[in-house]
């Protein structure tokens, strides 16, 4: 295979195969995960206008809910919106930890049959032991 192959591969996408183990789930006790993910706002928010910092924030925590679990339903729960709005439209949280659950959907006319909820996790930034600084991403199956 020469590099020309390569590159063109590249650019067409991923291998036929991995694209074949990407595919969805089937199984009831894959469609309910539970994660936990510290969520970096400062780098999601830089150079934005002071008083769209909020609201952008909201839209930066469902497109990073999207990309980690894979749903184009995702819910907030109001804490957790409560916890970006609680030092005003302007000076947001840098960091928030959240718990994005993703559960079967129990409308029958639902578009997407998962959905993702976003919840707030409250910790602490200023304990050394257990501030963000000691958090990494913890994945919790929980089965109904």
């Amino acid at each position: 295979m020469c590099i020309r192959d390569r590159y063109q591969r590249r650019v067409r996408g991923p291998h036929p195969r991995l694209a074949m183990a990407k595919g969805k789930s089937s199984s009831a006790r894959d469609d309910h995960v539970t994660r936990e993910f510290t969520i970096n706002l400062h780098k999601r928010l830089h150079s934005s206008t002071f008083k769209k910092r909020a609201p952008r924030a909201v839209r930066a925590i469902k497109k990073f809910a999207t990309q980690m679990l894979g749903t184009s339903d995702v819910r907030i729960h109001p804490q957790l919106n409560k916890a970006v709005w609680s030092k005003g439209v302007k000076n947001v949280p840098h960091r928030l930890r959240v718990r994005c659950e993703r559960r079967r959907n129990e409308d029958e006319d639902a578009k997407e049959k998962l959905f993702t909820i976003v919840t707030h996790v409250v910790v602490d930034p200023l304990d050394k032991k257990h501030g963000f600084a000691t958090l990494q991403t913890t994945c919790g199956d929980s089965a109904n």
